[in-house]
């Protein structure tokens, strides 16, 4: 079997997002905020485009088909819980606030453009629609799901961070097991009930990002060290 060279992508990705977040949080702290929501809002913003393919995401044993943003969604949780832990509760619902605007701008955007003719050389057109003419349901499904259970996460992050303070792999995990599996369960119910199988998307989609979310918890227990060891 040969391994799949999006590992090599995702743990690169991770692991540069993660260490310059720590580093500017470290050393400017001023800036760490904004590089932080930075980071949060282009994850959000690539998961929203990416999620229109569905990939086949092969576990060795099983195989389930979920789409492309399983790889990418997971993040947000972790960044929520980067600011969370450095800059609090207050400014982590102000991330996603921030974050929600950029998506909402995102969509504006995307539909002022396709309201416009193409050229008539312009061979791609009908692959351009169908991937960016995504029906309003789903746009509103994604939005729902994405601000209800950004903001629990905040508040189940800084709850078990004042219960269990030196227990970081612990809160981290716990928030996102429970935001990416309630959002993966409201969020297909909302975008696909009556004209798809609900089932098997949501199962895909818990599996996967709760996978992933816990394949990148390592790597915000780093972030963690890194602040504590340079302080």
């Amino acid at each position: 079997m040969t391994f799949p060279v999006v590992w090599v992508y995702w743990v690169f990705s991770l692991t540069i997002v993660t260490y310059v977040s720590a580093f500017i949080v470290n050393r400017y702290r001023e800036y760490g905020f904004a590089t932080l929501v930075a980071f949060y809002t282009i994850y959000l913003a690539a998961s929203q485009i990416v999620a229109t393919r569905l990939i086949e995401f092969d576990l060795g044993f099983y195989t389930f088909f979920a789409p492309a943003a399983v790889f990418l969604y997971p993040f947000l949780s972790q960044a929520i819980d980067m600011i969370n832990e450095v800059y609090g509760k207050k400014k982590a619902h102000i991330a996603i606030i921030i974050a929600f605007v950029t998506q909402v701008l995102l969509v504006t955007f995307i539909v002022m453009t396709n309201s416009l003719a193409p050229a008539p050389f312009f061979e791609y057109e009908d692959a351009w629609q169908s991937i960016f003419a995504q029906s309003i349901r789903i746009i509103v499904a994604s939005w729902l799901s994405f601000l209800v259970f950004q903001n629990m996460d905040a508040y189940v992050f800084a709850w078990m961070k004042a219960k269990y303070p030196k227990q970081v792999f612990l809160r981290s995990a716990s928030s996102d097991i429970l935001s990416l599996t309630l959002d993966s369960l409201v969020f297909v119910v909302l975008a696909f009930y009556g004209v798809a199988p609900l089932a098997p998307l949501i199962i895909g989609q818990i599996v996967a990002k709760n996978l992933i979310g816990l394949l990148d918890t390592p790597w915000f227990v780093w972030y963690k060290r890194y602040l504590e060891n340079s302080s």
